[in-house]
């Protein structure tokens, strides 16, 4: 009897597996390529770029860039692509979304060899050739190399690093330097051709002449209006590409720093002087860059001047010198002032941004009165000083005058002396033609003068934004180390750590080891080292002593980014971002589906009322999440957490601000939550952890027991007394003064 088809939709036990999307291929392509070089990447991280059907070559880049490889898109023909023989494997980007690796590459023959992404390293390539390959490849590659170092990412950001990131762009700075010298060039021909006009066409009324000059000036003209266009289109795309270089770098740099100085340092004030890197960038790509420039034409014009008359040369010259001169002299003074300046400005700066970060609670406590009146004493000191620097600077300008207006009008009255007494051997004409270049002669001179003056402000902005952004990175710890696969078996084996400047240790030779899979509860006073604990769990705090392993693995040893990610952490005041109720909970995988974000919210206990909101998962949250109540704040945020179905979750304190009934609804889900994951759980409330396999007691940094609720209630007086101080009513429920009370006060010995 003839076997039946199958119907239709059920799966055929002899076809092949389904193969990935064509655009989950590219993903696979390029983490293979990354992989050869050491580096491990989870294609989950990867977030499209909007509108994108495909990731492209440059978002590939990019992602792999963040995760410590060092990428680059671009396009080629196949006569390069077939000479790349000694080259790692290149992704090759394919007209349906998907990708190959080209894992060598024969010339002679004309043929390249690819590899399926999806395949085992040891798969045996496939010999393509260029007809073959026209017909799927788009001519985009991926070229993926291992990052050697990390000197440019922790370089500190000085004088030196900014002129690194402006010689790394040598082309543009060739163009706009061969514009400016021929521009310089040009330059001299006007007075020349005044000179020309003055001498020869109006003192012997010469018309053949006057059509001949008026032919060069435009030509002249036309070649000069092109090269000034050329070098302003120059220097735009030079300042664009520095400008957007330098805001990436110092946006990483900011989020490579630990949290641990962010703890430390007070939020205006790091802003402040962040920014400050903003005036250093202007002035490296406005003043400097411009009067580097101009000093092209200083070179090139100052010969000319000579030939015309050395003794006027002479003279613009030493004019322009007293002019450095006196800014050098005042260049000390000034630059005092401008660092008090920055001071009282950055203080200012933080005053503001304490305001509008805090407004709820000057709102509802009253404040704006003592708030009004910190502002008026920053702003009265930043404008004292404001007030000194400009007074300042005004007595050196007034100094520098007569020197400048010398320069203007001077120069042309002993011009017109010595024509006269006839000591020297100028024209009327050539006495013009030398104040037309004596005044862009001198403005490069006064502007390198006036330069060393704008270096005090510029020097200043530096120092404040190296005392951020030069603090020491976790770059290193996130972009290199182990990636071993999560379980959650932890192991403290001696550990000791000391917060900065603290006389006592936050955790005293803590030792104690659980199991994958473990719900850890974690209980004692204020202060006992509950929060270090976690904290050291996230790699927050590396500088403790003795051995805090993860699954046999120290946990100094683990990629700090794969170990940030492998957990699913909830605090007791969680921070949501601007924006829907999907889009924070989808924070760390925004690739995830709907599906996923219900799910999480349904195990967190936030469907409910999500469903009730207007717009459900699409709902937007407000700046400081203040249209919704504690409460939802708390479950949207364990639903992030939970959105990446991580091995290892920390929850510090995550239900304290909870209603009961919402807790409750925690509580209730927590083993479900705890399914499959180990699970430390921080909470001054005994009864939400009644329910954990361990639960470990720590006082004054040590940990005293270790066990399970009931068996703790029985040995461990600690644990005994904190849970009938918070179960009073149940010891005691006549009112009499029960043996709960009685702990309270210390009446009686456990």
């Amino acid at each position: 009897m003839a076997q039946s088809d199958p119907p239709p939709g059920a799966a055929d036990p002899a076809a092949p597996p389904e193969r990935p999307a064509p655009t989950t291929i590219r993903l696979h392509a390029a983490a293979a390529a990354a992989r050869y070089h050491g580096v491990d990447v989870d294609i989950r991280d990867f977030v499209a770029e909007p509108g994108e059907v495909a990731p492209s070559p440059a978002a590939l880049a990019r992602w792999l860039n963040d995760q410590g490889a060092v990428a680059r898109g671009m396009r080629l023909k196949w006569r390069y692509l077939v000479r790349m023989h000694n080259t790692p494997p290149v992704v090759l980007m394919f007209r349906d979304g998907s990708a190959g690796l080209m894992v060598a590459a024969d010339a002679e023959r004309g043929v390249v060899w690819l590899r399926d992404p999806l395949g085992d390293a040891g798969s045996t390539p496939v010999a393509v050739d260029e007809l073959r390959l026209s017909q799927v490849w788009t001519g985009d590659v991926l070229l993926v190399k291992r990052r050697r170092d990390l000197a440019e990412a922790d370089a500190p950001i000085d004088f030196a690093w900014l002129a690194r990131m402006v010689l790394r762009e040598r082309r543009a700075l060739r163009d706009i330097v061969l514009a400016s010298m021929v521009l310089s060039v040009l330059a001299i021909f006007p007075p020349l051709i005044v000179m020309q006009v003055v001498d020869r066409v109006v003192n012997f009324r010469s018309m053949a002449t006057l059509v001949s000059i008026t032919a060069i000036v435009c030509v002249l003209s036309f070649y000069e209006i092109l090269l000034t266009y050329a070098r302003r289109e120059l220097t735009l795309v030079l300042t664009t590409r520095l400008d957007t270089r330098i805001s990436l770098h110092v946006f990483n740099r900011l989020l490579a720093l630990p949290l641990e100085f962010f703890e430390r340092q007070q939020a205006g004030n790091v802003i402040g002087r962040v920014s400050a890197i903003y005036k250093v960038k202007d002035f490296m790509t406005g003043k400097l860059l411009n009067t580097f420039l101009d000093l092209f034409t200083l070179v090139v014009v100052l010969p000319f001047l000579f030939y015309l008359s050395a003794t006027l040369a002479w003279m613009t010259v030493a004019a322009a010198g007293a002019i450095g001169l006196v800014v050098v002299v005042f260049m000390g003074p000034v630059g005092a002032l401008i660092g008090r300046k920055v001071h009282a400005d950055m203080a200012r700066g933080s005053v503001m941004y304490e305001t509008v970060a805090g407004i709820r609670t000057i709102k509802t406590l009253a404040l704006e009165r003592t708030r009004r009146q910190l502002w008026d004493e920053r702003s009265a000191e930043s404008a004292l000083w404001s007030l000194a620097v400009g007074r300042m600077t005004n007595v050196a300008s007034t100094v520098v005058m007569p020197f400048e207006l010398f320069i203007n009008r001077g120069i042309i009255l002993v011009g017109a002396y010595l024509i006269l007494t006839g000591r020297g051997q100028m024209g009327g004409g050539a006495l013009m033609a030398f104040m037309m270049l004596g005044g862009r002669v001198a403005a490069p001179l006064i502007g390198l003068a006036r330069l060393l003056d704008d270096m005090n402000e510029v020097r200043t902005a530096l120092g404040e934004a190296g005392m951020v952004l030069n603090q020491p990175t976790e770059s290193r710890a996130l972009t290199s180390g182990l990636r071993p696969e999560i379980r959650g078996a932890l192991s403290f084996t001696d550990v000791n750590f000391t917060y900065p400047g603290a006389a006592t240790r936050a955790l005293d030779n803590v030792n104690f080891d659980i199991p994958a899979g473990t719900m850890l509860g974690l209980v004692g006073r204020s202060g006992s080292g509950k929060s270090t604990i976690t904290r050291l769990l996230q790699g927050v705090s590396r500088s403790y002593s003795g051995y805090l392993k993860l699954d046999g693995v120290d946990l100094r040893e683990i990629n700090l980014t794969h170990l940030r990610r492998s957990f699913g952490v909830v605090l007791q005041d969680n921070f949501l971002f601007r924006g829907t109720v999907r889009d924070n909970i989808t924070a760390g995988r925004p690739g995830l589906t709907l599906d996923d974000v219900v799910r999480a919210a349904r195990l967190a206990g936030a469907e409910e009322f999500i469903e009730r909101m207007p717009a459900g998962y699409e709902t937007w949250i407000e700046e400081g999440s203040t249209n919704i109540s504690g409460g939802q704040r708390q479950r949207l945020a364990i639903a992030r957490a939970l959105i990446c179905d991580p091995r290892l979750m920390i929850l510090d304190e995550a239900t304290s601000a909870l209603d009961p009934e919402s807790e409750a609804l925690v509580n209730a889900n927590l083993q479900r939550i705890g399914r499959g994951r180990t699970m430390v759980i921080v909470s001054h409330r005994l009864s939400s952890l009644v329910e954990c396999d361990q639960i470990c007691v720590m006082d004054q940094g040590r940990v005293v027991d270790l066990a399970p609720h009931e068996v703790l209630l029985e040995r461990c007086a600690i644990y005994r007394t904190l849970w009938l101080q918070q179960n009073r009513h149940q010891a005691a429920p006549s009112g009499r003064a029960g043996p709960a009370a009685m702990l309270a006060e210390g009446g009686i010995e456990p």
